[in-house]
């Protein structure tokens, strides 16, 4: 006997249906011998619609009430597949967030889990239970119920994992696994077999919506085998573990792209130790992600710094650093919209020198141009116009032989 967590998306529990379908699944992995806990999202849309009805009460809501609102998708989803499960003869039990022993830190909105306590969900799973678990939240030292933000279903299942020391946690899609680029925009992206941890990591933090990054890292950190694969189409998906054969020595593994990214630049700024480090303090206690970052000593000891956001980030970011200007001394803010952000990653590019510069020579023979570079061991990214973005994507993609991979390989 075995012990599974399984995670099913919005869109996997969008409907009755499709609850029933789920319902369907997790009682194949029953009958197989194994114990399974369940984590669901909340149905399709809901939560964008309860973030609406918060905008129609006030502009401005509380995070704290925020998560108490938006909490309550979850706990719909949970209630009907346990009754799902029930009616068709099985045993189920739903508990919250909380109630499955989720601890997080005291920030509303993006919350971290701190740690958790399963002795509820193992309690259950030895009464005979199959467990299912509201994703995305948590409760605070303090008692208050807190969410863990984009992707924070994904990290439920994953810690929870961990927790009851699982054998293997599936998360379950509307993708039938990871591929070489998003299916959706480009039709020559194919599925993988498998993929590091590592790349997974990077792709997850370049746009690749399949995994949350804090998934990905909470899995590396307690390696934890995780299979994305797809809740609507019955076939083998991706798996992501330590290591990795390179499938027909592929030296690029995937092409990863985001849109809605700002560049910033600091003019001005005085070129001392402290600068930088004032700068990306305030914007991190504010809770605002910085990408690539670039500096540009010029004469005068002073220097220039750009770095990168998502455009949902200018109103606050441009706010953080004016409150700070008189500590700050720079002589002005200037800001960039509309670009993209496309990257190649590859656990084979450690140790084979020249990619970066044939993704340069294929971005200029398709004349888009680069306004910013960040590279890592496995990974290259560049700020590129968001127009261009498909076509930049489309074209790393065919150059690194990635569209000619066998389908499903």
């Amino acid at each position: 006997m075995g012990l599974i967590v399984q995670k099913y998306g919005g869109t996997s529990v969008g409907d009755a249906k499709r609850i029933h379908n789920v319902a369907n699944q997790v009682i194949e992995e029953k009958e197989k011998g194994n114990d399974v806990v369940v984590v669901v999202s909340a149905m399709g849309k809901s939560t964008d619609h309860l973030v609406e009805l918060a905008k129609g009460i006030s502009e401005h809501p509380s995070r704290r009430e925020m998560d108490m609102l938006l909490t309550t998708g979850e706990q719909i989803t949970i209630s009907l597949l346990a009754m799902a499960l029930a009616e068709k003869g099985y045993q189920a039990i739903s508990l919250t967030g909380w109630q499955a022993g989720i601890q997080t830190e005291s920030v509303h909105g993006n919350a971290r889990i701190i740690g958790i306590d399963p002795d509820r969900v193992e309690q259950a799973l030895k009464q005979g239970n199959i467990v299912v678990v509201a994703g995305f939240q948590g409760i605070t030292e303090d008692g208050s119920i807190s969410t863990l933000g984009r992707g924070g279903s994904d990290t439920t299942a994953v810690a929870l994992a961990s927790a009851i020391k699982a054998d293997k946690c599936e998360i379950y899609t509307d993708v039938t696994g990871v591929f070489t680029t998003d299916p959706r925009y480009v039709k020559e992206a194919r599925k993988l077999l498998s993929v590091s941890y590592d790349e997974m990591l990077e792709l997850a933090h370049l746009g690749a919506g399949v995994l949350h990054p804090r998934a990905v890292e909470f899995a590396k950190n307690h390696q934890i085998q995780l299979e994305v694969r797809s809740s609507l189409i019955r076939e083998a998906g991706t798996i992501i573990e330590e290591e990795v054969k390179m499938e027909q020595n592929l030296v690029v593994r995937g092409v990863a792209f985001e849109e809605d990214i700002m560049r910033i630049t600091i003019i001005g700024l005085p070129n001392s130790l402290t600068g930088l480090s004032r700068i990306f303090t305030a914007l991190a206690e504010n809770q605002i992600n910085v990408d690539i970052i670039i500096q540009s000593t010029l004469q005068d000891q002073l220097t220039n710094l750009s770095f990168s956001i998502k455009s949902e980030n200018l109103n606050e970011t441009i706010k953080v650093l004016e409150e700070r200007k008189d500590v700050l001394k720079y002589e002005k803010i200037e800001s960039e919209g509309n670009l993209a952000k496309v990257s190649i990653v590859g656990s084979g590019m450690a140790s084979n020198p020249g990619v970066a510069a044939e993704m340069f020579e294929v971005l200029s023979m398709n004349h888009i141009e680069v306004k910013m570079v960040s590279t890592s061991e496995i990974k290259v990214s560049t700020v590129i116009e968001q127009d261009r973005m498909l076509a930049a994507v489309e074209a790393l993609h065919e150059a690194f032989k990635l569209s000619g991979l066998p389908v499903n390989s």
